[in-house]
Formats: C-alpha cells, structure tokens, sequence
C-alpha cells in the first residue's frame, strides 16, 4: 500500500488521525483589533457606536454579515469598514458643526464725537449666541471677539472701613460723589449697655458696633450723598482685623438692595487695617459657615451673629458671578496683606491709600485704568466630559499664553482682540441631548450663550422597524442595517436569550482567540457556539468548537482519505515540563510540540512567562551588570548573566512593545544610587531571551 504524503509544513499544520487542523498564523487585523477602539467597544447599535469615538462609523448595509466573518464588527474605523466591503454611502458616519444664531458685530470707536450711546446699544463682545453640534470625540472651534468700548457706563460702589483708626478718612469720602456703604466688625466688644451705646474711649462719640451698613443705594444724586456721609460716625472694636468679608458678600449678593446696573460694575473697599476671614467666627462662638446669601434688613446685614465670615473662595464666586471688579484701596502698613488676596480674586486691583484718603479719587482711576485693560475669559461650569481649551490673539499678533490662552492685557479703548475656543465632548450626557454654557470677559456683564447639542444617536435610527421579524419573531428593532435587541435578547437576529447565555459579547465565544476569524471562517456563531458549514460532498466535513477542523485536507493516498497520521509523531516526551506534566498542564501536544493554550506562557513546554509577577526583579541584576557595569553581578556578570541577548536603546519611546505572538515585559527598577532603569523582557519565538534597554539613567541630577 503506498505510503501517505507528508505534511510539508509541519510548523503550519498537525494531524491528528484522519483531521487536519490548520494551524494559520493570527489574522493580519488581530494587531489593529487589539488596539482599535471602534471594535473594542462591542458597540449593539449604531448610537453606542458613533460615541465610542470620531473615527468610529457603522455600517448600514444589511448584508454586510454575509460578506465573511470579519466583516461581522459593524462598528469600526472608517478605512477598515471600506476595506472589508461596506460601501461609503453606507456607512454612518454623523459629523459636529457650529452654528452662529447671533452676531451683532461690535462697536466701532467713536472717533468723530458723535452723541454717545446707551449701554444697551454698546456691544463688545461678538458673537452672542451660538449652538455647537458635538460628536463625541470631535472638536468644535470658533472665534470670539472682544473690543474696548468708548465711554462705557460704570457703578461705582465705595464699602468704607469705619472704624475709629480711619476717622479722618471719612470727612475727604465726602468729595468722592459716588455711592457708599460702611463696615466694621462682628461685635467683639465689652458687653456693658455702655459699650454697645458708645464703643469708643474718652469723650469720642461712636455709633455702635455693627458689621455692615449699606448707607446709600447706587444713585447718580451726589448732594444726597454728601449729606449721608456727612451723618456717618465711626464705631469701635477689640481687635485690629476688620469684618470687610462679610460686607464684600453682602454687596456682592444683594443686588437690588446695592442697585447695580447691568454696566461695568466696580467695588472699592478700603480700609487701614486686615480682614477676618472663614473660620475666625469662632472667637465669637459664630461656627456656621456663610451660606453666601443676601441678609439686609433696613440696609444692615442681620445675620452677622449668626454665619461666620465668608471664605476667600466664597467671594471669588460672587464676585465673579456678579460681574464685579474690586479695588482694594489699603495703606501701605497693609499693601503685602492685600497684594495676597489680589493675587486671589481675578479682576481685582490694589492702591495705596494716603493716611487720611485724600488720594482716593486718583487712586481709583488709575486702578481702574489697570483692570480695564485687561480680558480674561471665563465659562460656567461645564457638563461632565466636556472639555474647553482657550488660545488668545492680542494686540500686535501676539499669541497669549497667560491663563491657559484666556487673556489679554494692556487694550486701549478701541482695541479688539479674539480668542479661539475649541470645545470637545468625551460621552454624552445621561440626562437630556442639550446643555448650555456661557463664557464672558471678567467683570463685564456682556456672554455669549452656547447650546452644546450631543450627537448620540445616528439619522439612521430614526427610520428603525420596531418589532420587526427580522430580528427573530419581533424580538428588537431593525434600524440602521441590524437588529437592536429588546431588554433579555441578544445576538444578530436576536435569537438568544439572556437567560441562556453568559456573555454579551457572542462572537467572542466562537473565536479560538481575539485574533481569530468567527469560526475559523467555516460556520456561523449562534448564541455564543459555532455551526459548522455542510459541504455538498457528505463525507467532507467541518468539526471541532470553533469549525476549526475538517476531514477534506488531509493528504490523500490513491485518491482516498489518509487512514493514519503516519507523518506526525504521537511521542509525549518530547512535551514533558520540568515538573514532569505535558506542555506545563498549560497547553496540549500535537506531533510532539507543545501548543501553549494559556498566552501567558511561550517556550518548547510552556514553562516560560515573561509578564508573570517577579520576572523584573529576577532578572534585574543581570541587566545592570550588562547594560551598566554596575550591581551586585558586576564581577560575575559574564558568568551568570549571558543567557540573554542585550539590546541598548537611546530612550523609552525606543523599547519594543507588545504584540500576541511575542508578548513581554516593561520594567522598571531602581540601582544603589537611586537611580532609575528601563528595559523590556521577552523569549520570541525561538526561545530566545531578548533584554532591550535604555542605555541612560533617570532619577536625580547625577544619574544622567
């Protein structure tokens, strides 16, 4: 009888009896379908796919299961889908936009003095209203115009500390003209009715002790305000820091009782002494944190015995949230105090007030002239996984990097400057497609309102056939070229029940591994097992768990199946592990090779893992002696550490990184003098061991 033909590659494929198995190399996308996140996903719809990422599209055509088992992820890279047959104007593939809704252009400057204009009729910043269409992933961009305008309207707000120190001070308020509003302290006084009646020493007259007192409303009527100061008396306390905080909230806070107008709004504070800040409430037995709110009661703020005084935190909300810039107008003794909380409270300016206020008026001006020529752009509080980044162009072409591209500074009335704002979301929002963000210049009362619109959902979904009987007796619906399963159904058609099966993810029962073709290509996966294909000849079959085998490519012998796997040798010992177990009890023998079923493990039996805890440290002496002439091995290095092959390499980004067939280990460790080392281990596929490191040290100065 004539012999059986053997196999010619043996590396390829085994025998075993009268079955062949193939034993193909990964498939060339099992790399990409490592690292692709379209098809990491395991995306059941085209909604779940489109948020994965912007490089992820579906595909539509119902046919494209049928075109071959990879074809079966309908979510994946745009290039990938078309590679694998699904044509582009079926793949969905809904792409962000930016709409402008309202762009009043700004103001030009005023050059020819013509009548000046409301404040309603001023615009400085362009556009105002816009909706952003996001994908998730994809960024949106647009630009945002800011241009000083001639003779904008201010309020002006004067918060003036009356204590006994600053007694000459109030009488040159006087020619201030402005409004105003006075503070002192929470009462930390002697208690005796005398006291609280008249806190001051000697002859002096005071008011009584009080924490703020909003003397006059925001007007434009300057005798009325001269008379009001004019009736203003100091007041007293035991201790030097002031209660400016609790005033700075309340005038924050309480905006009808303050009148502030929807113009540039400016608060002067000034004052000869430190500020008591959160926390020291407890001197007074106050322990209940500032709720941040408006408590005026016939213009006195109510509840200064009751809240402590307001966080640093705290202000710089209200401050911010209410459009107001503050000018600290402090003595000199106090400029360093003061120069710490400006540094704080964005849009905030100090000056150095004289011992009696006299230079209040100058002062003021030349703070304001520094605020105002300044922008910093500020957003509301953002959705949860949308970012925003700013980058802003100044004057001059400058590109401004201050605040994370958010500002600009030293602008003249006239000037214009813009800043590139790019938005991106990361998810959609559990609640709701749409949200709405503002961004504004700091201290201005002018936004620009954007509608952020998340794209979580494809066209295609709207046209979907609910209960359909395409998916298995109208167990989901038919949208966008595939089954949507109804709650407890799963599969293509959704044929399988939850209660049936262990995994959502149905293919990946029927791959032998994550680079595998659907049932080697030669069945169909149904509910999480593969159904082989029948062949038109009935003695030729498909068989095994994943299809993997068959009985029509063995070698033949006059035309007939090979009755013997006369080629491949049935000797085990040649898979015999140290421990004396086949193939490490990690794999199984096939002709007298080990197949290694656990991809931790490689080599002739299975017994090598190069990414198992400890290999790092085991190895690590060995690669200092080698790569460093240094450690404990050093003078025994070429004895004991020549079995494996050295690679150096100029830096991190250098070393090789992992892929199925040659998988290894990053390391990471340190030497005698605290330096660092990196180097990667790995046995390829001739049991060779590789060290590839990096030839410099990392860590302290004199590591390099």
């Amino acid at each position: 009888m004539a012999a059986c033909r053997p196999v010619r590659e043996a590396s390829t494929r085994t025998r075993w009896g009268d079955v062949i198995i193939p034993r193909t190399p990964p498939s060339p996308s099992s790399s990409n379908r490592q690292g692709n996140d379209c098809i990491k996903a395991n995306a059941k719809s085209c909604g779940e796919c489109i948020i994965v990422g912007e490089k992820c599209g579906w595909c539509t055509d119902p046919d494209f299961l049928k075109q071959g088992a990879l074809a079966s992820a309908r979510c994946d890279e745009l290039e990938s889908l078309k590679k694998k047959g699904c044509g582009e104007t079926l793949i969905e593939n809904p792409r962000g936009s930016v709409t402008i809704y309202k762009n009043v252009p700004v103001t030009k400057h005023n050059k020819n003095g013509a009548e000046k204009l409301k404040p309603e009729d001023i615009t400085q910043i362009q556009p105002q209203k816009i909706t952003l269409n996001l994908r998730s992933g994809e960024t949106q961009s647009f630009n945002l115009k800011f241009k000083r305008a001639e003779d904008y309207p201010i309020d002006l707000y004067y918060l003036m500390d009356l204590s006994s120190s600053m007694k000459d001070d109030l009488e040159n308020v006087k020619n201030l003209g402005t409004r105003f509003g006075t503070f002192v302290k929470k009462s930390n006084i002697s208690t005796t009715p005398a006291k609280l009646l008249n806190p001051c020493t000697g002859d002096q007259n005071c008011t009584g002790p009080f924490s703020y007192k909003n003397v006059l409303k925001l007007t434009s009527d300057g005798k009325q305000f001269n008379t009001l100061v004019g009736q203003q008396q100091i007041s007293e306390n035991l201790d030097s820091p002031e209660g400016g905080f609790d005033a700075i909230m309340q005038v924050a806070v309480c905006g009808e009782a303050i009148g502030w107008r929807n113009v540039t709004r400016l608060l002067v504070f000034s004052t000869d002494a430190g500020f008591h800040f959160a926390g020291d409430g407890k001197l007074g037995g106050i322990v209940l944190p500032n709720d941040g709110k408006c408590h005026l009661e016939n213009n006195m703020y109510t509840m200064s015995h009751y809240y402590d005084y307001p966080s640093i935190a705290q202000l710089v909300q209200k401050l911010s949230d209410n459009n107001i810039q503050t000018i600290f107008a402090v003595t000199e003794e106090f400029q360093p105090v003061y120069k710490k909380l400006q540094n704080l409270i964005p849009k905030s300016a100090i000056g150095t007030l004289s011992a009696n206020s006299s230079n209040v008026i100058n002062l003021i001006i030349d703070a304001y002239s520094s605020l105002s020529s300044e922008v910093i752009l500020k957003n509301s509080k953002l959705p949860k996984g949308v970012t925003i980044t700013y980058q802003s162009h100044c004057k001059n072409g400058l590109v401004g990097e201050g605040d994370n591209g958010r500002k600009c500074s030293n602008i003249s009335i006239g000037d214009e400057v813009s800043f590139k704002i790019s938005v991106q979301a990361h998810k959609c929002p559990k609640q709701g497609q749409s949200k709405t963000i503002k961004i504004k210049p700091l201290g201005f009362t002018e936004e620009v309102k954007i509608v952020l619109n998340f794209i979580c959902e494809c066209s295609c979904q709207a046209d979907g056939e609910k209960d359909s009987p395409i998916c298995h007796n109208g167990n989901g619906t038919f949208e966008c070229g595939a089954c949507r399963c109804n709650d407890g159904r799963i599969g293509r058609q959704c044929e399988c029940s939850t209660d049936d099966v262990f995994s959502d993810d149905l293919d990946a029962n029927c791959r032998r591994d994550n680079g595998a073709e659907i049932c080697s290509n030669n069945g169909d996966c149904v509910c999480g097992a593969c159904e082989c294909k029948k062949r038109e000849n009935p003695e030729e079959r498909y068989s095994g768990k994943y299809c993997e085998c068959d009985n029509f490519n063995c070698d033949r012998s006059n035309n007939k199946l090979c009755g013997s796997a006369c080629d491949c040798s049935m000797d085990t010992t040649t898979c015999l592990a140290s421990n004396k177990q086949i193939c490490n009890g990690r794999g199984t023998c096939e002709c007298g090779s080990c197949r290694c079923t656990n991809p931790k493990f490689q080599g002739p039996t299975c017994e090598i893992c190069p990414t198992c805890p400890g290999v790092c440290t085991e190895h690590k002496e060995c690669v200092q002696c080698r790569a460093f002439g240094t450690g404990e091995k050093k003078d025994t290095c070429e004895r004991d550490c020549s079995y494996f092959n050295l690679i150096k390499v100029k830096d991190r980004d250098k070393l090789p990184q992992p892929v199925q067939a040659f998988p290894l280990l990053h390391c990471k460790e340190r030497d005698a003098n605290d330096c660092w080392f990196y180097y990667t281990y790995a046995v390829n596929n001739n049991a060779e061991k590789e060290v590839h490191v990096v030839e410099t040290l990392d860590g302290r100065w004199m590591c390099g």
